[in-house]
């Protein structure tokens, strides 16, 4: 079989968009200092200027990178977002300083494999939601949100925040109108990556599913391969009694699904949610405006600093701190419905009580749940309960589930805790040369600051192809072969 760099999917659900803009950089887009433009930091502008007749992915990203400040922890992306958008951080929006420009003769064959159509998760989140980032920030290299998505009008809504449902389209055309279509294989399920001991090369093993559900084995060989599988694929649980019942569940599309169904509803006994994440905060607002009552527990007190809600601006997210709101103000115990209104005191959200400092004990078949305060025991009647305190990436097809890439190799892999270790500027990982992650396997779960993996990603796949002498593709054609089995075999032909 032919070599190729393959991209593992970006999500559980499918590619994502660390492994479209990474496609989009091996596929011979070059971002240079757009002649025009002028970066508003002085220093990093007399920088990109020294070197302005290469593209950024053959200068220094070290050296350009050394200095500046942002929300990320990578100082690759720190720089490409600047690069995109720079000042966002003080609320401008000003345009890329970037010019990119396309040589097919430099295309880095790879293939990207994902379990459905390029767009990842967006594919299967809530359409009616709202995301955190605005719709700009969601935006990848070469094509404008705005103008893939609204005819370059902005919907006033929110200060131009955006759904699912538009992130997941613009996603998918995006991949259609850059060109990289070819570059995607969809249907695929990774099973097995592996080093091989002679030759350095890696292998992939999986399935395709075809024709409904029809699996066809694929083996694929690599020089490197690229982590990219988000951080959403294993719920966190939280380990107590009864969490395996049927009315425990891990996901906010449960909830969603039970009030379609007309399960749940005004006359129903109270939904847990336990959590204070956005995810909790979803489940609060559908269950809310479904009339439906909440019992809110989490383990944090109301003020705690590193509440999501604290960073988060009122203005651009008045629904997120409607809730923070009822957290805060409607705590366990609280006065009666009957002892506020004789008391003269306002009637609020009466189907709300948080619980904050509290913890599950445990869940009972007879549709109760225990939970713990500081100093007693509590148990409610509910109708479900939905845990939502984070979830942790799976990576099974690894030796060890891949624990041994971490931070501490003695603790699985968790995006926040426990990241997998990898070079600064090229996100190869340090205990597997060859082998690259990005996205929240590394820390960065936002859209805008994931792009600053693919950028030092294919920096350093294109400096090292082009000291080895192999840069330029001459060849009319790259043939790849799938092994499917021992007497058949499915050929994807890929033009250069």
């Amino acid at each position: 079989s032919s070599l190729y760099n393959l991209a593992v999917p970006d999500s559980l659900y499918c590619n994502g968009p660390s492994g479209i803009c990474l496609s989009y950089l091996l596929s011979g887009y070059k971002p240079y200092l757009d002649p025009s433009a002028v970066h508003p930091n002085p220093v990093l502008y007399r920088k990109l200027q020294e070197t302005r007749h290469l593209p950024i992915t053959e200068q220094d990203l070290e050296y350009l990178s050394e200095g500046l400040e942002g929300r990320s922890g990578n100082p690759v992306a720190v720089l490409f977002d600047t690069l995109l958008h720079p000042n966002a951080d003080f609320g401008y929006e000003f345009p890329p300083v970037l010019q990119w420009r396309r040589d097919k003769q430099q295309h880095l064959p790879h293939l990207v494999l994902g379990r459905a159509t390029p767009g990842g998760a967006w594919h299967v989140m809530e359409g009616s939601m709202l995301t955190i980032s605005l719709g700009i920030w969601m935006e990848l290299p070469g094509i404008n949100y705005r103008d893939l998505t609204n005819n370059g009008k902005c919907r006033g809504v929110t200060n131009d925040r955006a759904t699912p449902e538009e992130i997941s389209s613009y996603y998918r055309n995006y991949v259609k109108l850059m060109g990289l279509k070819q570059n995607f294989v969809d249907n695929t399920y990774v099973t097995s990556v592996q080093k091989l001991f002679r030759g350095g090369l890696w292998e992939v093993r999986g399935y395709q599913r075809v024709q409904g559900d029809t699996h066809v084995p694929f083996c694929l060989f690599s020089e490197n391969v690229v982590l990219a599988t988000g951080a959403s694929d294993s719920p966190a649980q939280l380990g107590v009694e009864g969490e395996e019942l049927p009315f425990v569940f891990h996901s906010i599309s449960a909830l969603g699904l039970a009030v379609s169904r007309k399960k749940l509803g005004p006359n129903s006994d109270p939904v847990l949610i336990v959590g204070a994440g956005l995810s909790a905060a979803d489940a609060v607002l559908c269950a809310f405006n479904n009339n439906i009552s909440v019992l809110h527990a989490f383990r944090k007190h109301v003020d705690d600093p590193g509440l999501i809600f604290k960073q988060l601006p009122k203005t651009l997210y008045p629904e997120y701190h409607k809730v923070y709101h009822m957290m805060h103000s409607q705590t366990h115990p609280q006065p009666t419905t009957t002892n506020m209104a004789a008391s003269g005191g306002p009637v609020l959200f009466p189907d709300y009580t948080s619980f904050p400092e509290h913890c599950v004990v445990s869940f009972q078949s007879d549709m109760k749940c225990v939970l713990q305060g500081s100093n007693s025991l509590k148990a409610f009647k509910i109708s479900m309960a939905l845990v939502l305190i984070g979830t942790h990436p799976n990576l099974f097809f690894l030796k060890g589930q891949g624990q041994y890439l971490g931070l501490d190799p003695t603790k699985p892999i968790s995006c926040k805790q426990n990241p997998v270790d990898v070079h600064p500027y090229t996100f190869e990982c340090t205990k597997d040369p060859g082998l690259f992650a990005m996205g929240p396997l590394v820390g960065d779960n936002f859209v805008r600051f994931l792009k600053g993996g693919a950028l030092g990603i294919a920096s350093c796949l294109l400096k090292r192809l082009k000291k080895k002498g192999k840069l330029i593709i001459n060849q009319n054609s790259i043939t790849i072969q799938i092994r499917l089995s021992r007497t058949n075999s499915l050929w994807l032909e890929r033009s250069s």
